[in-house]
């Protein structure tokens, strides 16, 4: 473990008007202890769990890749400072890291692929392949399969969104050979019921009025999953 502690300042929010400040879950007096090396965030499309994670992300001091961003007709002075107002715990001093976001590695894979390039040595820390040579989903199980062998804290936001479900499956099992070698920890943003499967993970929900750990049968998304295949005439006219 690296991480230990995550606690949300909020009352030294410098606004409660605009994005992130406004988002109901991070307005309360929370408190995150993470006692797993691998830990998930998982709620409803708004509920704060990617901006959470990207605003610890930042707090551990690792470097957050950016697409380049197009013109945005409003400015919002507030959208990246989230990391001001939380307060982190090192178990031993802090590790250095990454974050993964399915919608920005196609850009990102173009850079380590370049890289690789003008230096082969690289390939190793991805899988040994040239990334966009393959598919989106195996580029990223190639980039999953080496890059987590080197100590860290490892923030990714759904790492699923492109991943099938035996994909899905595949990264697990290199999550449990981390876990097992004892160097690395995860926080992941998901929305998969197959990801919060994983055996002895904490399960943090967005879903209620504060973020608190679940149990993976408590979370919406196992309840959801588990109705529709039981009975789909209840969501669907068949």
């Amino acid at each position: 473990m690296h991480l230990v502690k995550v606690r949300f300042n909020s009352e030294d929010y410098p606004t409660d008007r605009f994005y992130p400040f406004n988002v109901p879950i991070l307005k309360g007096k929370t408190e995150l202890v993470f006692k797993s090396p691998i830990a998930f965030f998982v709620g409803e499309n708004g509920s704060g769990k990617s901006t959470l994670l990207e605003a610890i992300t930042k707090k551990c001091g690792v470097h957050i890749w950016h697409k380049p961003k197009r013109h945005l007709a409003h400015y919002n002075p507030f959208e990246t400072r989230l990391s001001d107002y939380i307060t982190i715990t090192w178990a031993n001093g802090g590790v250095p890291g990454s974050l993964f976001r399915a919608e920005t590695f196609h850009d990102f894979a173009d850079f380590l692929d370049d890289v690789a390039l003008c230096d082969p040595g690289r390939l190793k820390y991805h899988g040994g392949k040239i990334l966009n040579t393959l598919s989106h989903g195996e580029g990223i199980l190639s980039y999953f399969s080496t890059r987590y062998h080197i100590k860290g804290i490892y923030f990714l936001d759904e790492p699923e969104a492109s991943l099938s479900p035996s994909s899905q499956v595949k990264f697990l099992q290199v999550l449990q050979k981390v876990e097992a070698a004892g160097h690395a920890q995860f926080i992941i943003a998901t929305h998969s019921p197959i990801l919060l499967a994983y055996p002895g993970a904490q399960i943090f929900s967005f879903d209620g009025s504060r973020v608190e750990q679940v149990a993976y049968e408590d979370t919406t998304h196992y309840q959801l999953y588990k109705q529709f295949f039981t009975d789909r005439s209840a969501f669907l006219d068949v």
